[in-house]
């Protein structure tokens, strides 16, 4: 396999379908890069769209909370995405039960999360698949959002767009429902679900399959119904659904023992039922949670992760 003079690779880390990862050293520098090759020859164009995808919006994305495209060269064989080292996500801290969270370090993660969504979202990009796994953690502490693959343009608002986006647990009702127009409200109730799997160290609405994710959903936070948002009938996947009720703030309570009344707050107004009602990741920012005590923890003082992958 051909490679530039300006990298190595030192050693396979995954493999895909269509895919497969190194770990690799910039030459001149030492700096250690990872190295993601897209096998071109599998697809009936040559390309999948996903990469694509990914090499066109980490060009256009340039932000401390978004990983870096250090490059892209050609082989024969394959695209080659040269992106920056980042060792481990935060799915695999939230599943590390030697790990301890406390409440500022939840605020951290968040308020880097958030700038980073908040970045994609006033260049007019849309994320579709925020879960734990695709935020990536340096070695310095910060988080970057990763994997944007199934990525899109903002477009006009009558622009049809597929619902068969974000993984399971951390999609929004409306594209449960199969609605085919949508904002970037979609990438802030995948938000407001980390948020709550990162206080409860547990996934918050895991479905089993997708009618089971519409249950377990609304079980939990109500069904939207004509009186809390106007036109949910009108959606294609709208049928006649059991009605649970909205949520008391005491039984949110209950069930975040641990959060303040603006960590509730905030969490409350990324998972509005109506995506119109959702609050934007510009009023998000501007969130009381942010500089109440305490402060989110420095990112060089975050937890580290302790377990290695076997």
């Amino acid at each position: 396999m051909p490679l530039p003079l300006n990298y190595t690779l030192d050693q396979k880390v995954g493999e895909g379908t269509y895919a497969v990862v190194y770990l690799g050293k910039q030459t001149l520098t030492g700096r250690q890069i990872a190295v993601k090759q897209i096998k071109t020859g599998g697809f009936k164009d040559g390309l999948d769209m996903s990469a694509l995808r990914e090499v066109k919006y980490l060009q256009e994305l340039r932000h401390e909370n978004i990983i870096e495209l250090v490059d892209v060269y050609a082989t024969p064989e394959n695209l080659n995405l040269v992106l920056e080292f980042l060792p481990y996500d935060l799915e695999m801290l939230i599943r590390d039960r030697e790990v301890i969270f406390t409440p500022g370090d939840v605020k951290s993660w968040m308020l880097m999360f958030l700038r980073g969504l908040h970045h994609c979202h006033r260049n007019g990009i849309l994320h579709r698949d925020l879960k734990p796994n695709n935020l990536l953690i340096s070695p310095s502490g910060s988080l970057k959002i990763a994997d944007f693959g199934l990525a899109r343009s903002l477009g006009l608002p009558d622009e049809r767009l597929t619902s068969n986006v974000v993984t399971r647990w951390y999609r929004a009702p409306e594209l449960l429902f199969g609605s085919i127009h949508y904002t970037e409200a979609v990438d802030v109730w995948a938000a407001g679900i980390i948020f709550a799997e990162l206080m409860l160290r547990t996934p918050y609405l895991p479905g089993a399959d997708d009618a089971d994710q519409l249950i377990v959903t609304f079980k939990a936070l109500g069904t939207p119904t004509e009186s809390n948002w106007p036109g949910v009938s009108n959606l294609p996947l709208y049928d006649s659904i059991e009605v649970f009720s909205q949520p008391s703030r005491q039984e949110l309570r209950n069930r975040f023992l641990a959060a303040t009344e603006a960590a509730l707050d905030m969490m409350s107004q990324m998972v509005e039922l109506d995506p119109s009602k959702r609050n934007d990741t510009t009023g998000l920012l501007l969130q009381k949670y942010f500089v109440e005590f305490p402060l989110p923890t420095e990112p060089e003082l975050l937890p580290k992760r302790t377990k290695k992958e076997t």
